[in-house]
């Protein structure tokens, strides 16, 4: 699974990453605030599946056109951002804002309305592209139950780390979890996301609640490690981006190569000859050994 990227235009070649992603048949999570609208992602990338990135606005009209949109334009569930009320302490953002808001011009063409109290709300958006203006940061479970009720599609919460919050998501309707830190950027100090997969596998295993893990994935070992624990799926992030930085459409190609490689080994020499075979005793935390080692 390929994760959303926010202001994909401050890329440059994010058409490249389209192109591969869709060659590799995909599964692509959309941004709410792609600079590209999502009729014509879906457009041109017939072969990935889609999925629609949201934020609950404080003008709702603007979430629910969003997820009209996305489901007409084929995509197959939503993704909501619940920890992300308000912007972290991001200090290499700010550096990167700085250079890009004086040399790259860009807007939401997926917030935007003719309506004018919306339009008012996502030229603020637009403006304010640094922070999170426009969104509800007093967001609670009620607008996942808010989403849920008029949506057509499936909904999956992005952001938990507890089972007290994986438990809420479910009492919600939800149909699927991402745990997901936010690449480390919103709140110093939190759990890594694999650390924290088994407790929310463990909490929502009476329900058909599918959990899947972003952040940290890096090796095909590590896509291993995740589906032991009980992830459905991975979200891969970062070394796409790299894959994207060094060679376009085919340094991305050739990420996604390298970590199916790195995974079909690593399921060989476990002796695990399909998925099924994968259990949790094949991993443990390293923190076993090192206990181990003091006695």
């Amino acid at each position: 699974m390929l994760p959303e990227q926010m202001i994909s235009k401050l890329y440059r070649i994010a058409g490249r990453l389209l192109k591969a992603a869709d060659k590799a048949n995909a599964l692509m999570i959309v941004s709410s605030h792609s600079t590209t609208r999502v009729e014509d992602i879906a457009a041109v990338t017939p072969n990935a599946l889609h999925w629609m990135q949201v934020h609950i606005f404080n003008v709702r009209a603007i979430t629910e056109r969003l997820v009209r949109r996305a489901e007409k334009a084929g995509f197959k569930a939503l993704v909501v951002t619940v920890d992300s009320p308000v912007l972290g302490n991001r200090m290499e953002w700010r550096r990167v804002r700085d250079y890009a808001m004086k040399r790259i011009s860009f807007r939401f063409p997926n917030l935007e309305t003719d309506d004018p109290e919306e339009s008012a709300n996502v030229e603020k958006i637009n403006k304010k592209a640094n922070n999170l203006s426009g969104f509800n940061d007093s967001e609670t479970w009620e607008d996942i139950r808010w989403l849920k009720g008029f949506s057509h599609i499936p909904v999956v919460v992005k952001g938990v780390l507890t089972a007290k919050a994986a438990k809420e998501a479910v009492s919600c309707g939800v149909d699927g979890i991402i745990v997901s830190a936010h690449g480390g950027r919103q709140l110093d100090c939190v759990p890594a996301p694999i650390d924290a997969l088994s407790e929310v596998v463990y909490a929502v295993k009476d329900s058909d609640v599918e959990v899947y893990v972003d952040g940290g994935i890096r090796t095909g070992t590590d896509v291993f490690k995740a589906l032991a624990l009980g992830a459905k799926a991975v979200l891969l992030g970062r070394p796409i981006l790299w894959g994207l930085a060094c060679d376009g459409e085919n340094g991305v190609s050739q990420v996604l190569n390298i970590i199916k490689e790195e995974f079909s080994l690593t399921m060989a020499l476990m002796g695990c000859t399909s998925l099924a075979d994968i259990e949790p005793s094949m991993v443990v935390h390293e923190s076993k050994y090192l206990t181990s080692s003091r006695l």
